[in-house]
This record gives structure tokens, C-alpha cells and sequence, in this order.
């Protein structure tokens, strides 16, 4: 099945439907159908942490769908290890000139681990010629 990496961008869309791209990643995610959608413990972490100051409702909701990401059977949460950070950490400090956080390290190791090279987010660091980026060209 058709694998593609979920962002911190489209998870705190997703969630919200005020957000101004709610609209666009839920129709992104139905064109493209059927597919797998691979996350990461760390984008997760991005996501509540964005939230932790939104209020009581959209806390417990961020909360709530964090929740039913990992036990959803069509989303695939990578685990956070210590390799993995360490990888994501060798990859931060290898690029000095960009912005690249420590997440989006981690999400870049994961998606060429996994040979994924479908994207659902905003995020100008991973545009690469070589990958489509699903989002952005659903918009």
C-alpha cells in the first residue's frame, strides 16, 4: 500500500476545523486514498505541544486524537528511540545552513528509511526535487 509521511502541519489541521487548511488536508487525504499515513512519536510531540496552550477544549482534543493516532490500524507512528534521535541529531548538525528542526531531521531519516517520498505538509524543508509533496499540490 501507498505509504505517505503526516506532518506536524497536517495533524494540527486536521484536528482543527477553524484552522485555515482544514479544508484542504481533509481533501487531500481523500484524493488520496487509499494510502498508509506514517507519523513519528516526535511529530506527535510537535503537535500536543502546539496545542498546549490553545485552551481546555482543543487541549483535550489534541490530547484525545493523539491518542487515536497510535491506535489507528491506516496511520503508522514510528517510535521515538535513541537512535532515532541521535540520527535525527547527526542529520541537524550535518546542515547548518538550514532551518531544519530536529523533528523535521528525524521525519527526513524516517521517510529515506521507509522510501517514502509522499509528504502531507507546509514545510519548505522537505521540498526536494526528486519527492512529491501532496499537499502543497493539492493546494
Amino acid at each position: 500500500m501507498r505509504k505517505i509521511f503526516a506532518d506536524t502541519f497536517f495533524w494540527i489541521a486536521f484536528v482543527n476545523p477553524r484552522d485555515e487548511w482544514h479544508s484542504a488536508v481533509i481533501q487531500a487525504l481523500v484524493d488520496l486514498q487509499p494510502c498508509k499515513l506514517v507519523t513519528t512519536d516526535e511529530v506527535l510531540t510537535e503537535f500536543l505541544t502546539f496545542y498546549a496552550n490553545s485552551g481546555q477544549q482543543l487541549r483535550i482534543r489534541a490530547s484525545n486524537f493523539a491518542q487515536s493516532i497510535r491506535k489507528d490500524p491506516n496511520v503508522e507512528v514510528q517510535p521515538q528511540t535513541r537512535q532515532s534521535a541521535l540520527e535525527g541529531a547527526a542529520l541537524y548538525a550535518q546542515r547548518p545552513d538550514k532551518g531544519y528542526s530536529l523533528t523535521d531531521c528525524i521525519s527526513m531519516n524516517v521517510m529515506k528509511r521507509l522510501d517514502i517520498t509522499e509528504v502531507l505538509t507546509h514545510n519548505k524543508h522537505f521540498f526536494k526535487k526528486d519527492s512529491r509533496f501532496c499537499l502543497t499540490r493539492a493546494l
